[in-house]
């Protein structure tokens, strides 16, 4: 178990790594001077010269690139300009809203796909079975910002009854929680659908009912509770694109979260709080892999992460 952690460990430092080293060079190939952008269409030469000199952009890239890397070791990723606080703590002030989206979509999609990838696989052939497949695939589909948008059409401008934008009330976490969830129903439906249909073409499934073991509990206490494996894997890497593709429907619905502060950054050429936001997004992704390796020793022994 050390060794696995050490290893992911590793492997999460290198990512980290190479996330905010691409980082560092796409924003600085983005067209627009911050120095330009921050003083106004106003500024003088002369003005915005002193400002990028004061704020070490007219450095030598190779020059800002280590510095920024030491920096960034002690999580130091400077002040924003725009918003004159820590970039890291603007960051992670919006890191709340984040999460409880993130979560909230989570939940939506457990909810949702897993019972209907189960149905789906009990019955494959019935009507049920062919129309849950058949949804399921069109949920993949649908792109969130699609989604988002057409649910406030129905929801919010024709009947009124969700607030549109914002995180002010719990009605307020409807939408874009289902925004974000949608597309992924479907990925889940048909994982846990196709999970389901392999275990019962297992040996112990034939055995169980040779053995005169009911089908109902054969299905629900063996196959699906061996089922359970590979929908962790696929909860894990769905909570970390959640939080990844979570910056589409912050934009849709003016949600405070990370993507949308990260989108407003990139904007205004606020290198900081790009890199903190960016490096905040990209170790929770990190995180949620690793609590995915190590849940595995818990819902079944035979795994032996030593040689892993």
């Amino acid at each position: 178990m050390g060794g696995l952690i050490a290893r992911r460990l590793g492997q999460a430092a290198l990512v980290l790594w190479g996330a905010l080293t691409i980082i560092f060079v796409v924003v600085r190939m983005v067209p627009g001077d911050p120095a330009a952008l921050l003083l106004g269409p106003t500024a003088t030469a002369d003005q915005i010269a002193a400002l990028s000199a004061d704020l070490g952009y007219d450095d030598p890239m190779i020059v800002q690139y280590l510095k920024f890397l030491v920096d960034a070791v002690q999580l130091d990723f400077g002040t924003s300009n725009r918003l004159h606080v820590p970039a890291m703590a603007a960051a992670l002030a919006r890191l709340p809203a984040t999460m409880t989206l993130a979560f909230s979509a989570m939940i939506v999609t457990l909810l949702v796909g897993f019972p209907l990838g189960v149905m789906a696989a009990r019955r494959p052939k019935s009507l049920a079975g062919r129309a849950v497949s058949t949804i399921s695939l069109a949920f993949q589909g649908m792109p969130q910002f699609w989604v988002g948008i057409m649910l406030v059409i129905v929801f919010s401008a024709t009947l009124g009854v969700l607030p549109s934008s914002g995180f002010t009330t719990p009605q307020s976490l409807v939408m874009p929680a289902v925004a974000l969830a949608l597309p992924y129903i479907g990925w889940l439906t048909r994982s846990v659908r196709n999970s389901v249909m392999e275990e019962l073409d297992q040996h112990y499934v034939r055995t169980a009912r040779a053995n005169g073991l009911p089908a109902r509990r054969v299905f629900y206490g063996h196959v699906v509770r061996n089922t359970l494996i590979p929908v962790v894997t696929v909860v894990g890497l769905l909570l970390g694109v959640f939080i990844g593709s979570a910056v589409i429907v912050e934009q849709v619905f003016a949600w405070p979260g990370v993507g949308r502060v990260l989108v407003e950054a990139i904007t205004y050429r606020d290198y900081a709080v790009v890199q903190a936001a960016v490096l905040v997004i990209t170790a929770l992704y990190v995180l949620m892999n690793l609590a995915v390796d190590l849940l595995y020793s818990f819902l079944d022994p035979r795994v032996r992460f030593g040689t892993s």
